[in-house]
């Protein structure tokens, strides 16, 4: 009698749900892949026909491509502890690439502050970071202190393409070879190694991060007839952008090699099914785009010769790629063109692995893993930003971006913000913000209810900013 009452009522749960109840499956492991200072439009996937991308393009043929994916910051840094935080780089102190001089003074990320890796650490996870870390060289903000349980890489911000120093066992050693090859050997050295419980590897390349080279001549021999094709910005020295480009391309492509090699391991290691793949860059780049080379603190490129610092939130330096492989989730070629941030990792890692925040911890970002499932969310349409630039010049800079338009506050400087119709200017050319002011009266509205908007939300970051008495009216 008892045996057929369990049988009705197991029979009564199947009617109830519809099908029968599955069991939970084993936890995902993710892997983290960030590059340094690669552009969105260096990749096949969002439309470059010239760099060589065929393992980033599969993680978007397999998986999902944000075609709306930006930085808080468009430097390094700042953006690498938003990236692991969800919080501005206000919020915990680091507002510029942290220089050697201030890494040596202590600098960095705040012990206290949760970042996502530790979190995962702290639920089971084996946690490995691999390559670059630059949030601080002092002992207390070593990455082994921040819930990695490997760590091969550098502290510090650069390295050589090739020969490089790095830690290995917590030691410097100098090693020979491709800093992309060496990386992803000891990737798959660690995912090998654990591949019978949950991982968290986070593979964190210099590349393609100025010196461009020398690299594997693998990597170089595709590019070296190539004449590609560059930015039509007055004054350029199109002979040294040329270089510069196909440089460019050839240290993405040591990237791409290696990542070809990690995806083939996970292949044969039967891991790919339940490893989630997150591709992204610390921020954009430009190449003679708006006649600048670098990022956010790029420089003048005019006539081939480096000139002063160009601050700027331009769009080639705040838009990244941004590529998601979730097998079983993400339907393959995905185009996912919410407006997303860097912001939002920290909260969509723990979403698309079912593990909560701590209590009590503040981030700014979504989680975008309810878009990957395919489910319609209500989403944000406005986007904001910061950078205060101190390192080989002064900028104060906040930033509103909507569809439409794009205000860029120069704080401490007079007739420097920039404004911008995205819809009629998507390359901004056009900075509407004139030293002789706005006439239009629909503009000026936009304007000032971007301005009112910016400053709101920097009321609710507590931006230190708006505490300055050099702040003007």
């Amino acid at each position: 009698m008892h045996v057929r009452l369990a049988i009705l009522l197991v029979l009564g749960c199947v009617l109830a749900d519809g099908a029968p109840r599955q069991a939970v499956p084993d936890r995902l492991n993710i892997i983290s892949i960030v590059t340094d200072d690669q552009a969105r439009w260096s990749i096949g996937a969002y439309g470059n026909r010239e760099s060589i991308t065929p393992n980033m393009d599969r993680i978007a043929r397999e998986g999902a491509r944000f075609e709306n994916a930006f930085v808080a910051t468009p430097v390094c840094s700042p953006s690498r502890a938003a990236f692991l935080t969800g919080r501005y780089g206000t919020q915990v102190g680091i507002t510029d690439y942290l220089a050697p001089n201030e890494q040596d003074a202590g600098a960095g990320l705040p012990p206290g502050v949760a970042i996502w890796p530790q979190v995962l650490h702290d639920n089971g996870y084996a946690t490995a970071l691999v390559g670059k870390w630059h949030l601080g060289a002092r002992p207390e903000h070593h990455p082994t202190r921040r819930g990695f349980d490997h760590f091969y890489g550098f502290v510090g911000g650069g390295n050589t393409p090739m020969d490089p120093t790095l830690e290995v066992e917590g030691k410097e050693t100098k090693l020979r070879g491709s800093l992309p090859d060496l990386m992803t050997d000891d990737a798959i050295r660690f995912v090998e190694s654990n591949r019978a419980r949950p991982f968290a590897l986070l593979l964190h390349f210099r590349e393609p991060h100025l010196p461009y080279g020398p690299v594997p001549e693998v990597d170089s021999a595709p590019f070296k007839s190539l004449d590609p094709t560059i930015p039509d910005s007055p004054g350029l020295d199109r002979a040294q952008v040329k270089t510069w480009t196909r440089d460019y391309y050839a240290s993405i492509h040591a990237i791409d090699r290696n990542l070809g090699r990690l995806l083939d391991r996970l292949d044969a290691l039967d891991l790919t099914r339940r490893t989630i793949v997150l591709f992204t860059s610390d921020h954009g780049y430009n190449i003679g785009h708006h006649g600048i080379h670098a990022k956010g603190n790029g420089f003048w490129a005019a006539g081939g010769v480096r000139g002063p610092t160009r601050p700027n939130m331009w769009e080639t330096s705040i838009r990244v790629p941004l590529l998601v492989r979730w097998p079983g989730v993400v339907k393959p070629g995905q185009v996912v063109r919410e407006a997303v941030t860097n912001l939002d990792t920290f909260a969509s890692v723990l979403g698309m692995l079912g593990i909560d925040a701590p209590r009590g911890h503040r981030h700014e970002g979504m989680d975008f893993s309810p878009l990957l499932r395919g489910e319609q969310r209500a989403w944000r349409d406005t986007l904001y930003g910061q950078y205060d630039l101190h390192n080989a010049g002064l900028a104060y800079m906040r930033m509103i971006r909507t569809p439409r338009y794009k205000l860029v506050r120069h704080y401490f400087a007079n007739l420097m913000d920039e404004l911008y119709d995205l819809e009629r200017d998507p390359e901004e050319k056009n900075n509407l913000a004139r030293p002789a002011g706005i006439t239009d009266p629909t503009l000026r509205a936009a304007h000032d209810d971007l301005l009112r908007r910016l400053v709101e939300w920097q009321k609710s970051i507590k931006d230190p900013i708006l505490d300055d008495p050099r702040r003007r009216p």
